[in-house]
């Protein structure tokens, strides 16, 4: 499975980025990582033997969560405003 296509991953950090120079804030890497796991499901719909890719999508939902705990305890309303446009959470 190949990684995000740099369309993609542009619309993502312009969409997320906290200022012009930003590409790697808390908020875009956890969207990228979404992006990512999405990806991943989808494969594992039509391959779902695939036991070594899964291992992989489970590392990035762990390194996703850390960022998620990370940004929840250093700025609420950042965190609050990610998971709402990722439609991550309740």
């Amino acid at each position: 499975m190949d990684s995000i296509e740099s369309a993609t991953k542009s619309e993502i950090i312009e969409k997320f980025r906290i200022n012009e120079k930003d590409c790697g804030s808390s908020e875009v890497q956890i969207a990228l990582l979404t992006q990512r796991i999405s990806q991943l499901t989808k494969h594992f719909a039509k391959h779902s033997k695939d036991d070594h890719s899964r291992r992989g999508m489970l590392a990035l939902i762990n390194r996703r969560k850390k960022l998620l705990q990370y940004l929840r305890t250093e700025n609420l309303d950042r965190y609050k405003n990610t998971i709402t446009a990722l439609g991550l959470r309740k």
